[in-house]
This record gives C-alpha cells, structure tokens and sequence, in this order.
C-alpha cells in the first residue's frame, strides 16, 4: 500500500493524489500539517527517499529564511525544525513499504511507480 503525505492547499501534492486515484492504486493519505510526524516517522520517510533532511527543506519559505544560521545545520537539527514545523516539508512525497520518492515534479512519481 502507498503512502501519500499530503497537503490539499498544494497544486503539486493534488497532481499526485490524482494521478494515484486515476491509476487506481490503493493508497492512504497522511495530512502532514494536521497530524504531523514524529522524528522516527520523518528518518523513516527520509531513509525511504533516499535524501537528507536538507533536501526536503522548502527553502524558499519565509519561516526557512528566518532561522538564523540555517546554512550551518546539521542534518539532525533541520529534522528536528521540519518535525516542528512541518510546512517546511517539500511535498508531495508518496512511499511504499520500504521505498519512496519525492514527487516533485511530478514525473518523480511516475518513475517510482513504474518500478513498484
């Protein structure tokens, strides 16, 4: 079963969950902004992906921009800020039970449902 972390307010994020009903996968839907994830949770999303927390950083976020020092992070303490504030998460990202991808663009998706 597919995972789709998910936030309706995204064009991107509802590019992905239609292309998932259209293939008529089954899937779940995790509403990351409202039931946000616990460090364990994210590591596990991130090991599936295969990037680090800095690569799931949307940079451009005003709230990203307003950390001090963000270019000196390690990786540990900006997935301690993404599970505090989850609306830094690039999305959307969609994962199996041991594999995963960031689906944007969109095409991402469509490559790692080829192989699963």
């Amino acid at each position: 079963m597919l995972k789709i972390y998910h936030n309706p307010r995204c064009r991107k994020s509802r590019e992905a969950l239609e292309l998932l009903k259209n293939k008529k996968l089954d899937y779940q839907i995790h509403y990351y902004l409202e039931n946000r994830l616990t460090s364990n949770e994210l590591k596990s999303i991130i090991e599936k992906i295969k990037l680090n927390p800095s690569d799931i950083v949307r940079k451009n976020e005003k709230d990203w921009k307003a950390i001090p020092n963000r270019n000196n992070l390690t990786e540990n303490e900006i997935l301690r800020i993404l599970v505090s504030n989850p609306k830094l998460i690039e999305r959307p990202i969609v994962t199996s039970e041991k594999l995963g991808v960031l689906a944007r663009p969109l095409e991402n998706l469509v490559q790692f449902l080829d192989i699963n």
